[in-house]
């Protein structure tokens, strides 16, 4: 986990998985514990949700996956298909798993085979704490019988009624975003002239339908809307997302997999056009990269105007096919 864009990993993870509700779990293994372990645990759980997640890049938790599948000699979109099911978006996943990440919902889970009395109190006390992280510590105790039979059992630590309570009640406030509460919290975060840009966007990819179509967000803390044109028997083509965070971005993987954009010379020309915007799209047209702009470069009436001009090209290539 890298401390900020630029520098090198600093921090280590024995397993990060993420979970249907693309929740990252970062798994941290130890032997029995001790009191300098509950100390680690205690500044690690902060290290994490405070710092380092900030600036995890999705783009490396994609190639990490990526590259697990290979290793494995399975083929990626299957793994995806098999385990969210084959109507599942996969670029809404990414991006899902990026909000969670840049709101701190994370689940930290330290395992060993033995979890004493204070380390378990420190587990709890840093659930009912962190919230929206969770906090777990995992026992598993091994059990051998006079015939040689190993059988491991696993506990878990730090779900008490409180912080059950907590979680379930921050997760029942979870909201599905739309025109109303978008506009309200862009305006609130980031000022009328952002807000008025994203609407400007907003009411263009309206303008669009039923070609295009509006996509809302759920989430607590992070949101926004994605355009996308929907494709019978496939999944839905996405052009670009507009965040609370006064963020257009899109998703270049989702451009260069599929046609028109797949073939070199139909991606040179989306490249040329894309970057006059603002938005850098990677040589290599199956490169994961989530290039963004920020809304308030786009004050200039013709900026504006040109993004604008420019997804309505894109729109027009898809529709061709």
């Amino acid at each position: 986990a890298p401390t900020d864009e630029e520098t090198a990993v600093q921090w280590s993870l024995d397993h990060l998985f993420l979970d249907q509700n693309a929740v990252p779990t970062l798994v941290d293994v130890r032997r029995t514990p001790n009191a300098e372990l509950r100390q680690k645990v205690l500044g690690q759980s902060i290290d994490y949700a405070a710092n380092a997640l900030v600036y995890w890049p999705i783009d490396s938790i994609i190639a990490l996956f990526e590259a697990n599948c290979r290793d494995r000699g399975r083929d990626p979109e299957q793994i995806f298909e098999e385990f969210l099911g084959a109507d599942a978006n996969e670029d809404l996943f990414w991006q899902k798993v990026k909000t969670n990440l840049q709101a701190g919902k994370i689940r930290l889970v330290f395992v060993a085979d033995e979890i004493s009395a204070e380390m378990r109190r420190v587990v709890e006390f840093l659930n009912e704490q962190m919230d929206p992280v969770e906090v777990f510590a995992l026992e598993i105790k091994q059990y051998v019988s006079e015939d040689g039979l190993k059988t491991l059992v696993p506990r878990v630590i730090g779900q008490t009624s409180e912080a059950q309570q907590k979680k379930s009640n921050a997760t029942r406030e979870r909201r599905r975003w739309d025109e109303s509460s978008f506009f309200a919290e862009i305006k609130a975060r980031r000022g009328a002239d952002e807000a008025q840009m994203a609407r400007e966007i907003y009411l263009w990819a309206k303008s669009q339908e039923p070609e295009v179509q509006i996509q809302w967000g759920t989430g607590d803390a992070y949101g926004g809307f994605a355009a996308q044109l929907p494709q019978k028997g496939r999944k839905p083509y996405q052009l670009f997302t507009v965040d609370i965070a006064g963020r257009m971005e899109i998703s270049a993987d989702n451009y260069g997999s599929r046609p028109p954009f797949n073939v070199e010379q139909n991606w040179l020309e989306l490249r040329s056009k894309l970057s006059s915007i603002g938005l850098s799209l990677p040589t290599e047209p199956g490169e994961r990269r989530s290039p963004s702009l920020a809304l308030f470069t786009l004050q200039e009436e013709s900026a504006l105007k040109q993004v604008m001009e420019t997804f309505g090209w894109v729109v027009e290539q898809i529709k061709t096919l």
